[in-house]
């Protein structure tokens, strides 16, 4: 074996400890460059953060808001941040059963009281992709590639891949990453003799703190870790049998105190207030990666526009590797695989994964074909499973395609095995290479480094798409609420919050720290069967708000409306109404004049003090 293999093969089960001396500018500038793409990717935003959110996703760019605020509402009131009563009240929302972060907005509440959560959700967000990528250098430059430009390939890709940019519209769960990198390393760092201990205790503090960040992406890499180490294993049979009591041993101490560390939130989530069972109808399910999506080029790319989504679908770009990266992963593939054990299981996730993520149904275009996917046979409600969305199941695919690139790279480099398979007549591994093959590398060399090259380039993020929204009215951010709602009362906004019509009014409760309980909200929660569903159920005052909404007209109303709107407001505990600017303020001023009676103008909204009626 010579000294190239040792770099790559290994590292599934005991990557060697080489002495040798790292220079720390590399690092620097890696970190440097990737801090610098973080700011690029949210720059649309910074240009007027107080008043911009995702055009993309503009309702989650204002729930994550709102959990930022929430972090910080419960480290400064000292209160369990596995619930919370300031949305959906009086019921109140399950944050262990929702997409909470609470593994990054409680350690940055300090931040958040100090700089708003608008500040906060752009500084974290381009941080966190700056990190994925980080720790994805690290795992890379210290335990696979020799090559530190090898190294930055990768760790830009695993951080900045189109399928993670796309999330960052909104969903800055899923490009909260930096952790998962670390998880894999000690997963396969595990078999270590004589460390199963420490290997083990350290898997475990790595595991629990994920499920604080995002539940569905540790699921994702605890199954690509399952399919890495049985494919090592099929390989490595000898190596894996001398390495299975002290992986198994190392797993086990990882998993009790991961479960340890984790049992109540766990029990919370599944058992706690507001817990569901699974989404109502499996509606995820339905959500497969379209076949044509791994060769078209992402929205949020610089070789991709927005008209892209109406080719295939608006659907979620997970893959959108475009053409030229799809081509020269399956060459770099074919030329890596017989002599690189690393790219032999990178071969095997990719066709696991990629296969996995098609869904119930073949998608060719945008177009479902009549051809069963995988996911057909799988039933809508088997646990853990049921909420997954089966085309994220890909996400493992761009981590793995990521890793590849390094790989090719590095070879390249000379750090690896040359990418060309070696004349039958090789020397051993300390001998030189004959002429004709260094002739070789001297020309496929920079033909390799400009395929990789050009088949990255055009995946270089743009800007995210930003749109502005307006403040909430003068009244809610300059307390002018505070006399109306006291302590175990509400203040109900108009439109009531909620999935559809949530962004603006739920961004008052986000940007007044949540001084004030609000009904509604953007969440998912139980139905009356205990199924998860979006939103709170509406109650016919919030169901008539929406509908003199959309027809822009208020209906007939009756006597029964406005006693069902004195009911509903009983239910909410409400003290007030208020109304701010909004496209549709004069028909709702309209609607709520008819079930209430006249309003008074406060400051810059209409308000109805509805003390005296519940």
């Amino acid at each position: 074996m010579n000294s190239a293999s040792v770099a790559v093969e290994p590292v599934v089960a005991d990557p060697p400890r080489r002495p040798r001396r790292r220079p720390a500018r590399a690092d620097v500038l890696a970190i440097g460059a990737y801090a610098l793409l973080g700011v690029l990717v949210c720059l649309n935003y910074w240009v007027d953060v107080q008043h911009r959110v995702s055009s993309h996703l503009p309702t989650d760019h204002s729930w994550f808001e709102w959990l930022f605020a929430h972090g910080a509402y419960s480290v400064r009131h000292l209160e369990n941040p596995l619930f919370t009563a300031r949305q959906n009240a009086p019921d109140g929302v399950n944050m262990m059963a929702n997409t909470s972060l609470l593994g990054v907005t409680l350690p940055l509440a300090p931040l958040t009281l100090l700089l708003g959560p608008q500040v906060m959700y752009a500084l974290y967000l381009g941080g966190a992709l700056a990190a994925t990528a980080g720790t994805s250098y690290w795992m890379l430059s210290r335990h696979l590639v020799r090559s530190r430009g090898a190294a930055f390939v990768g760790g830009a890709f695993l951080g900045f891949a189109p399928g993670i940019v796309h999330h960052a519209n909104g969903q800055p769960n899923f490009v909260s990453n930096f952790l998962l990198p670390l998880i894999v390393v000690r997963v396969l760092r595990l078999g270590e003799p004589g460390r199963w201990w420490r290997n083990g205790i350290a898997l475990g503090v790595l595991v629990a703190y994920q499920i604080f960040i995002n539940e569905e992406m540790l699921l994702l890499t605890a199954l690509a870790c399952l399919v890495v180490v049985a494919a090592y294993t099929a390989q490595r049979r000898r190596a894996a049998w001398a390495r299975a009591g002290n992986f198994l041993a190392a797993g086990g101490v990882g998993a009790g105190l991961a479960l340890l560390l984790t049992a109540y939130p766990i029990w919370f989530q599944f058992n706690g207030p507001q817990s569901y069972r699974g989404l109502q109808g499996g509606v995820f399910h339905n959500w497969g990666e379209d076949l044509a999506a791994f060769v078209t080029f992402a929205r949020d790319t610089v070789a991709g526009d927005e008209a892209v989504e109406q080719t295939i679908g608006l659907t979620e770009q997970n893959t959108w590797f475009g053409w030229p990266l799809v081509l020269v992963a399956l060459v770099a593939l074919v030329l890596l695989v017989r002599r690189s054990l690393a790219a032999r299981i990178l071969a095997v996730l990719v066709v696991v994964f990629g296969v996995a993520a098609i869904g119930p149904k073949v998608r060719f275009d945008g177009v479902e074909t009549a051809i069963d996917g995988p996911w057909a046979y799988v039933p809508d409600d088997l646990p853990l499973v049921e909420m997954m969305m089966p085309t994220r199941l890909s996400l493992v695919v761009v981590a793995a395609v990521g890793v590849l690139l390094a790989l090719a790279w590095d070879a390249l480099s000379g750090g690896g095995r040359p990418p060309v398979p070696a004349p039958r007549t090789a020397p051993d591994a300390g001998a030189a290479a004959p002429p004709a093959a260094r002739s070789r590398r001297r020309w496929l060399r920079p033909i390799g480094y400009a395929a990789i090259t050009l088949a990255v380039l055009p995946l270089f993020p743009r800007p995210l798409p930003a749109q502005h929204v307006d403040p909430p009215p003068h009244f809610i951010t300059a307390s002018g609420w505070r006399p109306y709602v006291p302590a175990g009362r509400t203040l109900v906004p108009v439109p009531v919050p909620s999935n559809v019509h949530g962004l603006p009014t739920l961004r008052w409760s986000a940007l007044t720290g949540q001084e004030f309980p609000v009904p509604g909200g953007y969440f998912i929660g139980p139905n009356e069967r205990g199924e998860g569903v979006f939103g709170a159920p509406n109650r016919p005052t919030s169901t008539l708000i929406y509908a003199t909404m959309d027809a822009n007209r208020v209906p007939p109303l009756t006597g029964e409306n406005r006693r069902q709107a004195v009911e509903d407001l009983r239910f909410w505990r409400a003290s007030v109404v208020v109304l701010g600017a909004n496209p549709r303020e004069a028909v709702l001023r309209e609607l709520m004049t008819a079930l209430l009676g006249p309003p008074r103008r406060v400051e810059d909204v209409w308000l109805w003090d509805v003390r005296g009626l519940v």
